[in-house]
Order: C-alpha cells, then structure tokens, then sequence
C-alpha cells in the first residue's frame, strides 16, 4: 500500500490544481481547505490512509504553515513536509522544522519530483 499526499491550501483553485497534478501521476491525495482542521485529523488518526507527506501552502487563515508544521513536529517529527509559499523571506520561519521549501509558481515537473524525492529518498538519482 502506498501512502497518501495530504495537501493542505485555503485556495481552493491552487488546491485542486496541485491534486490534480499529482493525481495524474498516480498520487492517493488528500485536500484540506484548513490547517487547523488537518492537524485534528492528525491527532485523532482520522485519515483513510497513511500520510506519508504533507504538502502546505505557507499563508493560510487561522494558522500558517509554519505554526501547523510547529505543531505537527510534535507527534511526527520526521514525516516529510513540502512547503509552497510565494514569500520569499518566509522560507526562515521553517529553518528547524525539517522541510523542504519552494517558491510559487511551482511548476508540475519541480512539483512531482519534489514529491518524488520526499516520498523515496531511496530512488534518489546518483550524483
């Protein structure tokens, strides 16, 4: 079985674009609209497959991406997050919490090998 990507965006438009994209690529997606929602999910073991990466847009209402990873890192500290900001200087606010960083607009191919990398770190092409 393979595990789930759980996408978390409060814009519902980019949202379904990235599940899209990675639906394609044979991807099992989960979309959350809210942080804050996605994190009680967490807590309470409430997803239909294990996450094994989280993809979080940085800016969102009721909580950022930073403060929902800061949470996260609690009970899964080393689950693979990819975060996807359009700010710049937000890529900071994420220096200790382990994540991989990329800047909007992030284009299908960097999105999917992204994805690719953090979900088999094993299949990572020799230098």
């Amino acid at each position: 079985m393979t595990s789930a990507v759980l996408l978390i965006d409060d814009n519902a438009i980019q949202a379904a674009t990235r599940q899209t994209i990675l639906r394609r690529a044979d991807y099992f997606v989960i979309a959350a609209l809210n942080p804050v929602r996605a994190l009680e999910q967490f807590q309470k073991d409430e997803f239909p497959e294990d996450i094994g990466l989280v993809i979080t847009d940085h800016i969102m209402p009721g909580m950022s991406g930073a403060q929902f990873v800061t949470e996260l890192r609690k009970t899964h500290p080393g689950l693979p997050v990819l975060v996807i900001s359009g700010l710049e200087e937000a890529e900071q606010e994420y220096a200790r919490l382990n994540v991989v960083f990329r800047l909007k607009p992030l284009l299908p191919d960097l999105l999917l090998s992204t994805v690719r990398d953090l979900l088999h770190p094993s299949q990572l092409p020799a230098n």
